[in-house]
């Protein structure tokens, strides 16, 4: 059975069940939008370039940044998908005021990693980005 969510014309989600489990493909990235956004590495000392996105999905609908993916919507993949989900949390620990409700979920392109970071519609708005001296808001798009 294979059930597809479609998120845009060029975008969609499968879910792929066989009589174990059920595993996801991403298929057709292709450009970013208001409901994702695409981050070819994350960016450790510079949580600010990519927490902005978080803190605009969860004061708006909600969204995805998609982690080794580049803007041209290239997947160019992540070498250590733990890794990067742990320095995820761990920064957005650190940066955001209320803490968004996220999900982590790794997805393989053509044997290439890449990390999907889910931000929910947040339900105590506003968050907040805190850091670097200051406690500022992203809005929605």
């Amino acid at each position: 059975m294979i059930l597809c969510l479609v998120l845009n014309k060029n975008m969609y989600l499968c879910k792929i069940r066989n009589e174990y489990s059920y595993t996801m493909e991403l298929k057709a990235l292709i450009a970013e939008c208001t409901a994702y956004d695409f981050k070819v590495m994350l960016e450790e000392k510079k949580p600010k370039s990519w927490l902005k996105s978080v803190s605009t999905f969860a004061n708006g609908l909600g969204g995805s940044l998609f982690f080794g993916i580049d803007n041209d919507g290239v997947v160019k993949g992540l070498d250590d998908v733990q890794y990067v989900c742990e320095v995820i949390s761990s920064r957005i620990r650190d940066y955001m005021d209320p803490l968004p409700e996220i999900e982590m979920i790794p997805h393989d392109i053509d044997g290439l990693h890449i990390l999907q970071l889910k931000v929910d519609a947040g339900h105590y708005t506003p968050y907040y980005y805190i850091g670097d001296g200051q406690r500022s808001i992203c809005p929605s798009w």
